[in-house]
């Protein structure tokens, strides 16, 4: 689908990167010419992503790194530089999820989601500006959130919240950054059926053929579908495009299926 050297001579850096959309954006961009560094908080996760991208001949890194931490993240992301000579593209995966009615939330249950999700997103952010803006191709950010988070998500308020949140910081850097070169993009994914995320929530809870039909191609999407996605914000196909935010959802937003 992209040419070989579609990201060649880039340097990647994902949060969230040893599991699922996260490792398969790295694998993704690396087949195409990318150096990755893959970042988790579990590290024997992290040890086993990192052994399966250097035995398809990518060249990688992992990082241990809790994004909660602005100390750990920053280190984290000088560590890219320092290890391989520049950062061209963040991409914003790591997020923390749990479906709980919003009067029955607690105070902690809130605060850990939005420190995952939209915390970890502004750390990366702004631990990344002062190295995308000598990219020699420009950098790019791209956060991975969901068009839940602009309709409401019953169940999942601090899901949502942090998700909008996210979207309006993008939004915000695409205009106070555009002017050194960086792009800041989100993508919003839908229900993407070869994830652990959608086996718990949908296909083991017998809610699978419901939310085929939610979407307008009455299917789920693939991690690949979201991998594509991010590798065209990141490359100079997308180079006049920031501030947007990708719809991989297979029409979900648009379709109304009653419960």
């Amino acid at each position: 689908m992209f040419a070989p050297d579609t990201l060649k001579n880039r340097v990647a850096f994902i949060t969230g990167g040893a599991g699922d959309i996260g490792f398969e954006i790295a694998q993704t961009y690396g087949r195409l010419g990318a150096r990755v560094v893959i970042a988790s908080r579990n590290q024997t996760r992290l040890e086993e992503a990192l052994s399966t991208l250097q035995q398809q001949g990518i060249e990688a890194a992992a990082i241990a790194t809790d994004v909660r931490d602005a100390d750990q993240v920053k280190r984290a992301i000088d560590q890219t530089v320092g290890r391989f000579g520049a950062l061209d593209i963040l991409v914003n995966n790591a997020a923390g999820n749990f479906h709980c009615p919003t009067a029955g939330l607690t105070p902690n249950g809130w605060k850990t989601v939005i420190d995952i999700d939209l915390n970890g997103t502004f750390y990366g952010c702004l631990a990344a500006y002062e190295h995308l803006k000598r990219s020699a191709h420009g950098g790019s950010i791209i956060s991975i959130i969901t068009m839940l988070g602009l309709t409401g998500w019953p169940g999942a308020a601090h899901a949502a919240a942090a998700k909008a949140g996210i979207l309006s910081l993008s939004r915000t850097l695409a205009v106070e950054w555009g002017g050194d070169g960086i792009r800041v993009n989100t993508i919003s994914p839908g229900p993407i059926g070869d994830t652990e995320g959608a086996k718990r929530m949908y296909l083991d809870t017998g809610r699978g053929d419901l939310e085929r039909r939610k979407t307008a191609l009455n299917r789920f999407g693939a991690k690949a579908d979201v991998a594509h996605a991010a590798v065209y914000l990141a490359s100079d196909m997308a180079g006049y495009v920031t501030g947007d935010n990708l719809v991989v959802d297979g029409g979900r937003w648009l379709k109304y299926v009653a419960a």
